[in-house]
């Protein structure tokens, strides 16, 4: 089965072109700069010339504050070139495996969100990843969205690398404490592709959406805290975090204060269960840490 891969210089997609592919499995990686999901011919193109039978759509954009001055722009992309994607699959009897995100939530429900629960985003980056879930459902059947959150990973910038990078000057960091969330590692996730995509290969259609994301539910400081933690045992910055509210830490782009995602749906029917984003980071900072600190931001 042929597989081509959209957004393959974001944080997964970047696992994904680089980790062993099951056999059976071909992957065709494409970055932004070979093919902009906004041009629906190229991404027609793409798709019809591979003869793929499965698209996976990694690209995204993601900057959440800048998208509260380019609406039109995260729009472009998030929605509109998601859609040219599905379209694309459509016209070519092909699935699609589509990444979406934990803030198409508000954030006022108390619990984990579910997949059944009613999306309402807060700001223009989820509004936009939101729409582009409805024109995917609309224009192609065979599909699976997986909504993850906080993603981390050795490459691209994360909030792991700001922490490092700000640690390594800073013997205190004030990161807000008020906003609940589940950290998921970049591998962590191209693996539950990967896993979809060998269901996909062997005939299971278990189309619909699915929510993938690191245990247990956590906050920034918490996690920041165990960030520093596992630095310091490496001998990396070790900071010391001081909890803050929200209001203390203003940002163009409201978040919701609960994005935590219920991923025992994903588990009950494909048996990925979700993997504790405490391994994954440090897995992730035994690999950045055995380079200079400095050097973190520029990979």
């Amino acid at each position: 089965m042929r597989i081509v891969l959209f957004g393959a210089g974001g944080q997964v997609g970047r696992e994904l072109s680089e980790i062993a592919w099951p056999k059976g499995l071909a992957l065709l990686p494409f970055e932004r700069q070979t093919v902009d999901i906004t041009d629906a011919a190229a991404v027609w193109r793409v798709i019809s010339r591979s003869r793929a039978a499965l698209a996976i759509n990694m690209a995204a954009y993601t900057a959440v504050d800048h998208a509260e001055t380019e609406p039109q722009k995260a729009r472009m992309i998030n929605a509109l070139g998601a859609r040219n994607v599905a379209a694309a699959c459509r016209r070519a009897n092909a699935a699609l495996v589509h990444v979406s995100s934990d803030y198409v939530f508000s954030g006022e429900k108390r619990d984990a969100y579910c997949e059944a629960d009613a999306v309402s985003p807060i700001n223009v980056y989820g509004q936009t990843k939101a729409e582009g879930e409805t024109l995917i459902r609309n224009e192609l059947e065979q599909h699976i969205i997986l909504r993850t959150s906080w993603i981390f990973g050795a490459r691209g910038q994360n909030f792991v690398k700001s922490m490092l990078r700000l640690g390594a000057d800073r013997p205190v960091l004030p990161v807000v404490s008020d906003q609940r969330g589940c950290p998921t590692a970049a591998a962590d996730i191209a693996a539950a592709v990967v896993a979809i995509c060998r269901r996909i290969a062997g005939g299971d259609h278990p189309w619909g959406t699915y929510h993938f994301a690191g245990a247990p539910a956590t906050t920034w400081d918490e996690f920041a805290t165990a960030i520093f933690e596992l630095s310091a045992a490496r001998g990396g910055p070790r900071s010391r975090v001081e909890p803050i509210s929200t209001a203390e830490y203003p940002t163009l782009a409201r978040r919701p204060a609960n994005s935590a995602l219920d991923c025992s749906r994903i588990a009950s029917r494909l048996g990925i269960e979700a993997p504790q984003w405490r391994a994954g980071l440090d897995a992730m900072l035994s690999q950045l840490l055995a380079g200079p600190v400095r050097q973190l931001v520029a990979s």
